[in-house]
């Protein structure tokens, strides 16, 4: 068998998109899933633990009464098998902020599952949390913790891939801890969060990753001392901003054409019992995703996590000593920010150092000017330049009605 990326999909706070990306390691046969480590989030800390476990009953239903698909999931049941922990339940400092309006909380519920509340809408799809077996995942009381620093302690230098696709806080954690164990023998961090050049998706400025915690993101990348030398070896650091993963999406239309001709929106859940269960499972916590997203003129889901996901099976660590090349297709460049921890609107905000980075624009600039003054003039079109579609705005409280000029949607592509 070819070589596999042995992986800790850490700080994975189990929303929509987190699952779907979660969906696509189990599929990927390119990665050596290690451990899900759960956070505070897209719900609660429990939720997220539960709908990890509610992946794991879907794709085991659908193998059962499909089981020549067994192949489309190589990592379903391994050799040894992932382990599933419970990480931080809330940020490093400040108040708990969640995603529970857009991942599900109607308007009149204090909680969410995460998953559009599937757990109420779709009783068939709940699952009990306090087991102590699991057929396909170890379950452990040991911390996210402990297990992230285990596996990176033990498995061979510059091999494990950190996937980080919520709040960054365990990893930060993790580096308080464990400071030079991780600048050692990490292998690459790939981390989906923060807006640099587009707006932001919970706060007009601000990705809701680093929003539910600035304060671990300038520990992680900005904020480091001889006392306190928690900064990342940024070499191996790969950060996915709305930037690039708002340019992927799932156009809702095209779901229901290939996936489920059946799918509607919560006004008419899934029916079991004319589709397999996999996409039983998936149209059920898409439907309230699609009720949201409708609210701001849009018919598709962005595919924030599967990007980083895709970004990480594409992007294996390197050999210590060896050049660090991205695959095909794939380029990085440095950019210098900082972040705002406590303002009263720009609580996430990625405030970019432009006096010295070309490849920004300048603030305030509208970039479809900008854009189309470049292509009246033949300009080149520099490979950074801005080219996302603006993210939509999700909020904690119901949006109110978008003007039917509120929405613009405009994409470039180089």
């Amino acid at each position: 068998m070819a070589h596999r990326t042995p992986v800790c999909i850490v700080s994975t706070d189990p929303g929509v998109d987190d699952i779907i990306a979660i969906l696509f390691a189990l599929a990927s046969p390119e990665l050596e899933i290690l451990a899900f480590i759960t956070s505070f989030g897209n719900t609660d800390i429990t939720s997220s633990y539960k709908n990890i476990l509610k992946a794991y009953r879907a794709v085991a239903r659908h193998l059962e009464e499909f089981p020549q698909d067994s192949s489309r999931f190589p990592n379903f049941n391994p050799e040894t098998k992932p382990i599933l922990a419970c990480g931080s339940v809330g940020p490093l400092e400040g108040d708990l902020h969640s995603a529970q309006y857009f991942h599900g909380r109607l308007v009149e519920r204090v909680q969410s599952d995460g998953l559009g509340n599937i757990s109420e809408r779709h009783p068939d799809l709940d699952v009990e949390s306090n087991g102590s077996e699991h057929p396909q995942l170890t379950l452990t009381n040991l911390s996210g913790l402990e297990v992230a620093s285990h596996f990176i302690r033990n498995r061979p230098p510059r091999t494990i891939t950190y996937i980080a696709l919520g709040p960054l806080t365990d990893l930060a954690w993790l580096m308080n801890d464990n400071a030079t164990l991780i600048r050692d023998r990490i292998g690459r961090i790939v981390c989906m969060g923060g807006a640099l050049d587009v707006p932001g998706n919970t706060s007009p400025v601000a990705e809701f990753n680093f929003f539910a915690d600035p304060y671990a993101v300038k520990k992680l990348l900005i904020q480091a001392d001889i006392e306190n030398p928690t900064l990342l070896p940024l070499d191996r650091f790969l950060m996915l901003p709305l930037d690039i993963t708002t340019l992927h999406e799932l156009p809702f239309p095209f779901y229901t054409e290939k996936v489920d001709p059946a799918f509607e929106t919560s006004a008419k859940p899934s029916d079991p019992a004319n589709k397999s269960p996999l996409t039983h499972f998936t149209s059920s916590f898409l439907e309230q995703t699609r009720v949201v997203v409708l609210q701001f003129g849009k018919d598709a889901m962005e595919l924030h996590d599967i990007v980083a996901m895709w970004c990480a099976i594409e992007n294996p660590p390197v050999s210590n000593g060896c050049v660090d090349t991205l695959a095909a297709g794939w380029s990085a460049r440095t950019r210098v920010f900082d972040i705002e921890r406590t303002g009263e609107l720009t609580r996430g905000f990625l405030v970019v150092d432009r006096r010295d980075d070309g490849s920004a624009y300048a603030p305030g600039a509208n970039r479809a000017e900008v854009q189309a003054e470049l292509d009246k003039h033949n300009a080149h079109h520099g490979a950074w330049e801005s080219t996302a579609v603006p993210a939509l705005v999700e909020t904690e409280h119901a949006p109110t009605a978008v003007p039917a000029n509120g929405v613009m949607v405009w994409g470039v592509v180089v």
